[in-house]
């Protein structure tokens, strides 16, 4: 009877670490954060930068991981990005916040800074400080780094989306004009971009449906997604050539149709890619859309790192 209780107790542990192994994945992420925190460009400004491809989703996914690993409070890394953040939020012009940029980074960067503030924070300050940033169009500045997917030209309306999901149901002048923004764009958008805005609840339900039948439709046999299939992107010549499913593009469109409220036997395939596509090390493996990097660098793990996120808030929110 003993020994029936104990098989009983330890099942879910098991079934879990047959399934994918977060304890691997949250400890790559720790690591990168580690890294990424003593790293010299990573200080340069703010100390450190709370970056689009680690920062944002380390903290979005880390504390999923917790949860699923029963782990009773924040890791220092949590603690350190969420305390740049605050630190930070009493500078309100951008010269303030970044002394060392310069235009047209330095508005740009203010931008960024303003919405990730006011998405983790959802303090009264953060909030005015994202609303005195935002354009007569109802969009943000947002670095234009010729960088996909987080830093280009395109780019302003994935983090419009971000400022729209902190908003939530505001009715504020200035979130009604970001929600026209985020519908009068919406169709010029890579799809990747717009299942940001269907995620945010910012656009109506046609454009909903019009962007979940389209990322159906270009779903791999194999249950994934190309990146190819959540663009278009702007062709860099000198990145490396990405085929068949990818784990960031696998992830990213897991994750949004999760947090659209999707339930689909489609979406079970999706997840059953992400849990056999882990590497024993822990992170989803993916590569830069822009350059090549030296393997040992720093930027190298930049695109595995959002992939590894991304895979583990989707899998650890799955139902």
């Amino acid at each position: 009877m003993l020994f029936r209780w104990l098989l009983l107790a330890v099942a879910p542990a098991l079934a879990l670490a047959a399934d994918w192994n977060p304890r691997a994945a949250a400890d790559y992420l720790d690591v990168r954060q580690q890294e990424w925190s003593a790293w010299p460009a990573a200080n340069a400004n703010a100390k450190p930068c709370v970056s689009c491809h680690g920062g944002l989703t380390y903290l979005l996914a880390r504390p999923a991981l917790r949860r699923v690993l029963n782990e009773p409070k924040p890791t220092a890394y949590e603690t350190g990005l969420l305390e740049s953040l605050r630190g930070r939020l009493p500078k309100r012009a951008p010269l303030d916040l970044f002394p060392k940029a310069t235009e047209p980074h330095l508005s740009e960067g203010a931008g960024v800074e303003s919405i990730l503030a006011a998405f983790f924070l959802r303090t009264p300050d953060a909030f005015d400080r994202m609303w005195s940033l935002q354009a007569d169009s109802g969009a943000f500045p947002w670095f234009s780094l010729n960088l996909e997917p987080w830093e280009q030209t395109s780019s302003a309306y994935f983090g419009a989306s971000l400022a729209a999901l902190a908003a939530g149901s505001s009715h504020t002048p200035q979130a009604s004009r970001l929600r026209a923004y985020l519908v009068r764009e919406f169709d010029a958008q890579p799809l990747h971009h717009r299942l940001m805005a269907v995620w945010a609840g910012a656009v109506p339900q046609s454009a909903r449906a019009a962007a979940l039948d389209e990322l159906w439709r270009k779903q791999s046999p194999d249950g994934g997604w190309s990146l190819d299939a959540l663009g278009p992107w702007k062709q860099q010549p000198d990145a490396p050539p990405v085929t068949g499913s990818n784990a960031y593009a696998t992830a990213f469109a897991a994750l949004a149709l999760e947090k659209s409220g999707v339930s689909d036997p489609r979406l079970a395939r999706a997840l059953a890619w992400l849990r056999s596509h882990q590497d024993p090390k822990g992170y989803w493996d993916a590569v830069s859309m822009n350059k090549r990097r030296p393997p040992e660098s720093i930027p190298y793990g930049f695109m595995r790192d959002a992939a590894t996120a991304w895979a583990s808030l989707a899998l650890s929110d799955a139902k």
